[in-house]
């Protein structure tokens, strides 16, 4: 199982690229998250890959960031979903804002994805809710970059590792912020609400 490739941009077209390896050209699928910030035709590239076997086909999927790897194979594992919808999660949203509707349980938000209904959706909430919070709580940053996201995303992962559930931890740190608050601010806040 190939994880990672890395080559030369030979072609890219929505929802497919094609990245030549050493004189062998590898066709991929991507979301949109991750077509907005290739490079040129012609330019080094280095992607994140999926590979799925099914009984009549093969497919490879590449993505820039690893977040959105582990992203698209989350959403797969819920019941229903298959690669498709999970390229539609991740060319309609971003990972920190998919994470982010799916701990507050906003099924509304989440319909507004093409290709996910209001049952799917609150299925996501469902069965993703644990595995969205630990992309926080794990320490990583939504994007994947290593350091969170936003003062917000720091304090709901310090929020959830205290022992609240992740939607109240959203909920505590969204009430408590104000423009400018840093991460032990928004924390101190929220405590000092939920103790009233």
């Amino acid at each position: 199982m190939i994880g990672r490739l890395k080559g030369i941009l030979i072609h890219k077209q929505p929802p497919w690229l094609v990245i030549d390896v050493h004189g062998v050209g590898y066709e991929l699928e991507a979301p949109m998250s991750t077509f907005y910030d290739l490079p040129e035709v012609g330019r080094e590239v280095s992607l994140f890959t999926h590979y799925a076997q099914k009984e009549d086909s093969v497919s490879l999927y590449g993505f820039l960031r690893e977040s959105e790897r582990r992203l698209f194979r989350d959403v797969q594992k819920v019941s229903g979903i298959g690669a498709k919808i999970a390229l539609a999660v991740l060319s309609g949203v971003s990972v920190d804002d998919f994470v982010r509707l799916v701990q507050a349980g906003d099924v509304t938000a989440l319909t507004r994805i093409p290709g996910i209904g209001k049952k799917t959706a609150e299925r996501m909430v469902v069965e993703l809710r644990d595995r969205a919070a630990d992309l926080i709580a794990g320490g990583m940053t939504l994007g994947g970059s290593g350091v969170p996201a936003d003062p917000q995303s720091e304090a709901v992962s310090a929020l959830q590792q205290l022992g609240y559930k992740p939607a109240e931890a959203a909920r505590m740190a969204r009430d408590a912020t104000t423009s400018g608050d840093d991460a032990a601010t928004i924390i101190r806040k929220a405590l000092k609400s939920a103790l009233r």
